[in-house]
């Protein structure tokens, strides 16, 4: 899972508050078509070395995975090996160092493209993003961190429903076991409020802030700074399977903020200018998210491999086929000395399908993962554009 869900606020906050774009795509068949014509550009705004890296945790990847399996494209199925051969020859291509005309000869050549249908009623792509964020905190409590965040507890089970009958395919319930009762799993108000879990030695850190717990479950990982040097990172480990309500959602609906205003910066000033309306602010949301210690390294995507920064998009992972080249086209902000963004430009990658999230359903859903640093938590703070998404798949030879 996206980092395993890895989801930015503004993601949350603007799928949520948006009644018309929870209409998805549910099936494969219907996420992608091809394209016989009116091919992109394929520019790409960044270096090609960091897509590189990129191809090669997928070709790991791949390597592990049973030789049998095989890849939906829409309505085209494809084999391991095609994949794997897509990766290869795409990367002896940007090797070869090609000048624009050329390159996009070559990609329409050799490769098949295919189109993200979008979103019902605009066939656009929603693009938002998430970042890698860093909180202070302390493997120990004190009078400045005192809100800890939790490991999986082991009385949390996921139940699958299709066990018991053909029509609940594909879903499942969180709950616990309380003697002969099956009852959903403690809310975030249980857990946050009311200290369900205490006592049970299953905190991980300490932080300052609730809010910058909820922010590190909305993000599903982050770097913890620990103090004297030290820090870990923590990723997704399982969620206490409620639903989730957008804080974002109930801020505008008690008149604390107009809803083109809502984005994880606006969250945090208002949340820190309003302490009183804090508990009430997040436990809104019943959803609770649990962690696991990643050491020092970095962040793991939904592959079980490293997500590599401006290079990893979180995609659906019912629809779209996991480590697909992509290419997508859609807006990054420009910012000045201040950290002002002054302006939205156009900008369009290659990227790689090495990631997924909660939030991110349909085909007309991406998430971009910018990697750390101030300019990163504020691209995938703001960034709600619309665009276009594309996978390439490398043609067959003929036999």
């Amino acid at each position: 899972m996206r980092s395993n869900i890895l989801i930015i606020f503004i993601v949350f906050l603007f799928f949520a508050c948006h009644p018309a774009l929870r209409e998805e795509t549910k099936r494969p068949v219907e996420a992608l078509v091809p394209v016989r014509y009116f091919f992109p550009s394929f520019e790409d705004d960044s270096a090609f070395s960091s897509l590189e890296e990129a191809l090669k945790r997928n070709l790991e990847y791949f390597e592990k995975i049973p030789p049998d399996r095989h890849f939906k494209y829409g309505r085209d199925t494809y084999t391991l090996r095609d994949v794997i051969e897509t990766q290869e020859a795409f990367l002896s291509l940007i090797r070869e160092g090609l000048k624009t005309e050329e390159f996009k000869r070559r990609l329409k050549k050799d490769f098949n493209l295919y189109r993200a249908t979008g979103r019902a009623g605009n066939k656009r792509v929603l693009f938002t993003g998430y970042f890698e964020p860093l909180f202070e905190a302390r493997l120990a409590p004190d009078e400045t961190f005192r809100h800890p965040i939790y490991k999986k507890p082991q009385d949390l089970v996921e139940i699958d429903l299709s066990l018991f009958s053909e029509e609940f395919k594909g879903k499942s319930v969180v709950a616990r076991i309380e003697g002969s009762k099956i009852i959903p799993y403690y809310s975030r108000r249980q857990i946050a409020l009311e200290k369900a879990l205490e006592g049970r030695n299953l905190e991980m850190a300490w932080l300052k802030d609730p809010v910058d717990v909820a922010f590190l479950q909305i993000q599903g990982s982050g770097r913890l700074v620990l103090g004297e040097g030290k820090t870990m990172s923590v990723g997704y480990a399982g969620k206490n399977g409620h639903p989730y309500r957008a804080v974002g959602k109930y801020l505008v609906e008690k008149g604390f903020l107009e809803l083109e205003d809502v984005s994880m910066q606006s969250i945090r000033r208002l949340l820190s200018r309003y302490p009183e309306v804090v508990d009430e602010a997040l436990n809104y949301n019943p959803s609770y998210v649990f962690f696991k210690n990643l050491g020092g390294g970095p962040i793991i995507g939904s592959m079980n491999v490293p997500i590599t920064p401006g290079r990893t998009v979180a995609l659906d992972y019912r629809l779209f086929p996991p480590g697909a080249l992509v290419f997508m086209k859609s807006k990054k902000p420009e910012v000045n000395e201040r950290g002002e963004i002054t302006r939205w430009e156009d900008f369009s990658r290659f990227v790689v399908n090495q990631d997924t999230g909660g939030a991110i359903r349909g085909a007309g859903r991406a998430d971009l993962f910018w990697g750390s640093g101030p300019y990163a938590e504020l691209a995938a703070g703001h960034l709600k554009h619309e665009g276009d998404l594309y996978v390439l798949v490398k043609k067959r030879e003929k036999r």
